[in-house]
């Protein structure tokens, strides 16, 4: 049975649709404000039609692709998890079901799609079984009702053009005038009808023979469907009333054409809708006379200007092929990126030659320790070739969570080549390798000989200064999170992350205003990257859920963990990551889309490559689906 989740996307695109056909009603109606009653009325039931036909035919025609932005789709299936700072066993990191995972590790966080999805069902689920109540009341006050045998119902059946046998029913005192039966009509009056004057009681049977003849009962089944359906729509409702006031006024221009004066009719309308009860709440019946629609009736029962014409057969049809000239191609369209678009998928916010999974970073460890071999038979272990091979494979161990062993290699390499200004980045990790053994005065020493070697590349080694600074207590030379950021390149992903480590900063002083300020220039730095990384096209179609389309499932995982200098650096935030799940329930083509630094997002990618979905089905195949995943970093 698909999940809260699944149901999600097919909920949200229904929204959206409903908001426009209902709009489109509401603008076609204000156009017809000089048309008669019944001729608005009819647009509001074919937009109610119109809507309850959404789900259907969006599900039955074929699909029409409309290219939009990425960031304007939505996300398909989501996923969440959680990594903290804590110590993770071996254990802890081989794959485990999620549910093991997510019930010990993570903490708790509401799944909003879900819970969406919950309150809109269980809110239908409420309206629907109002008008059953109602529909089981109306049945009871018919099984109740005395049958009444008048002829005059007969013949003003036959004036107004009705074939069809129209049962007269007597119900309790109070009971307001009402029409109801889908296959079977009838039209109750109160006990007080058997008193009235022949002239109001020809009035209301007329009014509610009207309601027979125009087919308002069926209609308004229809309507409080679909209403029942949308009941989270405020233009649901506003057309609803407007579909309501509509019925009523064309069912009064019906008695009027009928040869009833104005304004007797207007008083006997203001005495019953004074003196009777309305109808059961969700009763699928058509009640004479509601208070709140009261002085608007009046009036245009009062207006001889009121134009009172029925519309044809032709309005009719005109109204049913206006609807589905919306509704068609409405429910029909479903938004996919733009082709060019697709070639240009949001990317990771990191060098695009870092291994995304353990198998590429072996492989790219076998290639340098080869190189390395290589170089040290033709010029020796001390050139400055086999130096700059040592400082690539002590990146690629770094990244992937050694940082013993890079510090090592860097420090090999740093041996060999001495004070370069190449060595700035070695220099720099060493100085974050004694960061993290809280050797504090020896990470300032290498973070200020990294600054002496090649000033304008040491922004990494100026940002740890600070952070070195702050952890000794010395506030005022923690500001060199500044001169870090004076030499780092604009709009860079290493200038977001000291931004965002310099506004922590500051809101520990209590400077808010300024630390805001950051946060914000960082945010725009992310947004920026996101957009414009690139990440090549798999060349397969992608899917997206809804249309026939079931959303993955998570089967096994490996939990992220915290990178050394994240850690050290007390930094935390959301790494939020787009993946293709192929058939074979496999991540492909992971990309970050909103990223964070100090090795944050090679972390998460790392953990994701090794994660193993159900995948996605479509008519009974696995396909390849996009989905989203958001890894929280925490400090627990």
């Amino acid at each position: 049975m698909p999940s809260w989740n699944e149901w999600y996307p097919v909920l949200a695109g229904a929204a959206i649709k409903s908001v426009a056909v209902l709009a489109v009603a509401s603008m076609a109606a204000i156009a017809l404000r000089k048309k008669s009653a019944a001729t608005r009325h009819l647009v509001w039931t074919a937009a109610f039609a119109a809507l309850l036909a959404l789900p259907l035919l969006s599900a039955l025609l074929p699909v029409m692709k409309v290219p939009v932005s990425p960031s304007l789709l939505p996300a398909g299936a989501v996923f969440q998890t959680f990594a903290g700072t804590a110590p993770v066993s071996a254990a802890r990191r081989a794959l485990l079901p999620p549910t093991a995972a997510e019930s010990s590790a993570r903490p708790w966080q509401p799944d909003w799609q879900a819970w969406m999805t919950v309150a809109w069902m269980m809110g239908a689920g409420l309206a629907f079984a109002q008008m059953l109540m109602g529909w089981a009341s109306m049945r009871s006050v018919r099984r109740k009702a005395a049958v009444k045998e008048e002829a005059g119902i007969a013949s003003l059946a036959e004036e107004l053009g009705l074939r069809d046998r129209v049962e007269l029913l007597e119900a309790g005192p109070g009971t307001m005038p009402m029409t109801f039966g889908l296959l079977r009509p009838a039209v109750v009056l109160p006990e007080e009808a058997a008193e009235w004057t022949p002239e109001r009681r020809r009035l209301v049977l007329l009014h509610e023979l009207a309601h027979v003849r125009r087919g308002d009962i069926a209609m308004h089944v229809l309507a409080r469907f679909a209403l029942n359906l949308y009941w989270w729509n405020p233009l649901a409702w506003i057309g609803w009333r407007m579909f309501l006031k509509e019925r009523e006024r064309a069912a009064d221009d019906v008695v009027l054409s009928a040869g009833a004066r104005a304004s007797d009719y207007a008083g006997h309308l203001l005495e019953i809708a004074r003196t009777m009860q309305h109808s059961i709440a969700g009763a699928p019946a058509v009640a004479m006379a509601r208070r709140s629609q009261l002085e608007g009736r009046l009036m245009a029962i009062l207006d001889e200007r009121t134009n009172r014409k029925r519309p044809g057969r032709a309005a009719a049809f005109a109204a049913a092929l206006a609807a589905m000239c919306i509704v068609v191609p409405l429910a029909a369209l479903q938004a996919q990126e733009d082709p060019a678009q697709l070639k240009r998928k949001l990317g990771i916010n990191i060098d695009q030659k870092t291994p995304q999974s353990p198998r590429d970073y072996l492989t790219a460890r076998a290639e340098l320790e080869l190189k390395l071999n290589q170089i040290a038979n033709r010029l020796g272990t001390q050139s400055k070739e086999y130096a700059n091979v040592l400082l690539k494979l002590a990146d690629l161990v770094r990244r992937h969570g050694k940082p013993g062993e890079a510090a090592e290699l860097y420090a090999k390499a740093l041996a060999i080549l001495g004070e370069r200004a190449e060595t700035v980045q070695a220099v720099t990790y060493l100085g974050i390798d004694a960061f993290l053994k809280k050797d504090l005065d020896q990470a300032v020493r290498y973070f200020q000989r990294a600054q002496s070697l090649d000033p304008v590349k040491a922004g990494t080694a100026l940002m740890w200064l600070a952070l070195a600074r702050q952890n000794q207590g010395n506030a005022a030379e923690a500001e060199s999170f500044q001169g870090a950021l004076a030499v780092s390149e604009n709009e860079s992903s290493d200038a977001a992350t000291t931004m965002e480590l310099y506004a922590r900063f500051l809101r520990d002083n209590g400077r808010e205003a300024e630390s805001g300020t950051w946060n914000e220039r960082a945010t725009t730095i992310r947004k920026h990257l996101s957009a414009k990384a690139a990440s090549p096209a798999t060349g397969t179609t992608v899917h997206r859920i809804g249309g026939g389309v079931s959303a993955p499932q998570l089967v096994y995982k490996t939990e992220p963990a915290y990178s050394d200098e994240a850690r050290a650096a007390k930094y935390q935030g959301t790494v939020v990551v787009g993946v293709e799940i192929d058939p074979n329930g496999v991540a492909q083509n992971i990309r970050v889309i909103r990223g964070m630094g100090l090795g944050l997002n090679d972390r998460a990618v790392e953990a994701i490559s090794m994660w193993k979905f159900k995948p996605g089905m479509r008519d009974g195949q696995p396909v390849t689906v996009a989905a989203t995943i958001e890894v929280n970093f925490r400090l627990l």
